[in-house]
């Protein structure tokens, strides 16, 4: 194996190794900052060796017992004297010394709940939403912070600052490294769902930038919300966004064209939506369905998803249903968005003059006043009412709003068409 064929092996590994290595470094020092640093020098040891011995048979189990020993010299070195740190020092130097020992089977035991433990840390309530994101994916994503700062389209500096910042503010608001309980559960996960279902959105539609979509990012948020679905198997909201990303991840390839431009949802090619993720996705909604609770939003978002997936051609899809899962999830999340969204199902169910009426009670809205969906859609619907040269104001007004350039290119060719 050559060298550049060893460091993308080791790339790979660590994508896959760094989120149960971190977390089970996490629970021996308890700071998830020290945790990544031990890993990382676990990584460059791998970078350093693995080129000239060949890479390990399980090197997993090769970067964590690289790591522990790293850990246990820290612990040593920075002379900690209270008795749990005592115990975490003899327990892993234990684990790791006993020729006995089988590394795997003993991360195995805890693997579960050090993965839990780190999502519901790098996702805690103290962070803000971009420290969240930051520190999530590159906790739990395995992304560097020039992969996370290319992501969002922001500098390098600004990502490794958040990051920096993230766990000092965890270290500093003394963040347990521990799965919340009871009330404080039901808080901290919603937290972390609605990271990973903004990592979602932001590859599934790009807020800025040159392309329509990051697909590295949906495969991200999907494989931490499997995870989490393994991991809170009794947690219907969980399963529900597992569906929800899994079904509008199955729409990835026909929502671009030859050259990267946007395709709106009733001008997909369905023949290439993804049944393999569709399936999956409504494999998790049954399952979100089965645990018989009251419906939550990303359930409820998951069961709209479900109807389009479900339909053969645009003509076929149940817009009336999809309008009375919005009744419902307008009044599980009160949200000026979401009456947004049921204003467009309306409007395919029982005509753009009604849709158009909802939209227009929502044109005072403050916290619409610069969101360029309400102009593009209030555009839609005024060119269906033959209305063409009011659409055309509104979908130049959208294109004015938009950060992301191809969303742009496509509401400024609809103003061009509207009154052909």
């Amino acid at each position: 194996m050559t060298a550049p064929d060893v460091r993308r092996t080791i790339e790979a590994v660590w994508r896959i190794e760094s989120p149960r290595l971190i977390a089970g470094l996490a629970r021996m020092v308890r700071d998830v900052g020290v945790a990544e640093d031990l890993a990382q020098d676990a990584l460059v040891a791998a970078l350093e060796r693995w080129p000239e011995v060949g890479i390990p048979d399980s090197p997993g189990a090769w970067l964590m017992a690289t790591a522990k020993h790293r850990a246990i010299d820290t612990l040593r070195r920075t002379a900690r004297l209270d008795r749990t740190h005592e115990v975490l020092d003899a327990d892993a130097e234990e684990r790791i010394e006993a020729p006995s020992v089988d590394i795997d089977a003993a991360l195995d035991d805890h693997i579960g709940d050090d993965l839990l433990r780190l999502i519901f840390t790098a996702c805690h309530p103290v962070l803000s939403s971009d420290a969240r994101v930051a520190l999530t994916l590159r906790l739990l994503g395995g992304l560097t912070t020039d992969e996370i700062a290319r992501a969002f389209l922001t500098s390098e500096a600004t990502i490794a600052q958040r990051i920096v910042r993230a766990k000092r503010a965890l270290r500093e608001a003394r963040v347990s490294f521990e799965v919340p309980r009871g009330d404080e559960m039901a808080m901290r996960l919603s937290s972390v769902l609605e990271v990973i279902y903004l990592i979602f959105n932001e590859g599934y539609s790009a807020t800025m930038g040159d392309d329509w979509m990051r697909p590295a990012l949906c495969e991200d948020a999907l494989r931490v919300g499997r995870v989490l679905a393994e991991l809170l198997p009794s947690e219907p909201e969980v399963h529900g966004l597992v569906a929800l990303m899994e079904i509008q991840a199955s729409r990835a390839a026909a929502r671009v064209g030859p050259i990267g431009e946007p395709i709106l949802l009733l001008d997909q090619d369905r023949g290439r939506w993804d049944q393999m993720l569709i399936r999956r996705g409504l494999t998790a909604l049954a399952r979100a369905s089965a645990l018989d609770r009251p419906r939550g939003p990303y359930v409820l978002q998951a069961e709209i998803a479900a109807c389009h997936a479900r339909a053969g051609t645009p003509g076929e899809t149940d817009w009336p249903r999809i309008v009375a899962l919005y009744d419902v999830l307008a009044e599980v999340t009160p949200n000026p968005v979401v009456e947004l969204n049921r204003a467009v199902a309306v409007g395919m169910a029982f005509g753009p003059a009604t849709g158009l009426e909802l939209v227009e009670a929502l044109s005072t809205e403050p916290s619409l006043a610069n969101y360029h969906r309400l102009p593009s859609v209030r555009g839609d619907l005024l060119a269906k009412l033959g209305r063409h040269e009011e659409a055309q104001q509104e979908f130049l007004r959208a294109a004015s709003l938009t950060r992301n350039a191809r969303e742009r290119t496509l509401l400024l060719d609809r103003a061009r068409t509207v009154r052909d």
